[in-house]
């Protein structure tokens, strides 16, 4: 087996997700053109994709979550565009990780309901009273097979 050798070497890859009824992930991709210089920006259903410096990433992501602070989210991506570990067209089928995307998505919608309702009570100066943190016990070994043996295949 052959040593893998990146393409780009240096740079790092972020996920730009939106869930937002102002702007769709078109909107976000443009921007992200707009005001990109010498990063790679990729077009996705959820929103788009950023390689480049880190610098460079930052700096197109800052300007995007800008325009909806709220209802843009950022994620590291592990891998480059294209990368032959984890490309579609290399392994067919959806790439690995986008049905925990298309989950994420869901969980998004939530977070921006908590983040505006955060952001309307310090606008008004009232303080948002969290619930307390709930302790969680850690699961034990063999409760853990017992429910892999009934949940299981």
């Amino acid at each position: 087996m052959s040593e893998y050798l990146p393409a780009y070497q240096g740079s790092v890859t972020k996920y730009v997700f939106v869930e937002s009824t102002r702007f769709t992930a078109g909107d976000l991709a443009l921007k992200a053109l707009e005001v990109a210089e010498g990063v790679m920006i990729k077009e996705t259903c959820f929103g788009f994709q950023v390689t480049g410096t880190k610098e460079e990433v930052d700096r197109v992501i800052e300007k995007v979550r800008a325009m909806d602070p709220n209802h843009i989210f950022v994620k590291d991506r592990g891998f480059p565009p294209g990368d032959p570990r984890r490309c579609r067209a290399n392994l067919g089928g959806a790439r690995p990780g986008f049905h925990g995307h298309e989950f994420e998505l869901t969980l998004i919608r939530n977070i921006s309901k908590g983040l505006e309702r955060v952001e309307k009570a310090e606008e008004k100066g009232e303080k948002i009273n969290l619930p307390e943190k709930v302790e969680q016990k850690k699961l034990d070994a063999r409760r853990l097979k017992q429910l892999a043996d009934v949940e299981g295949p």
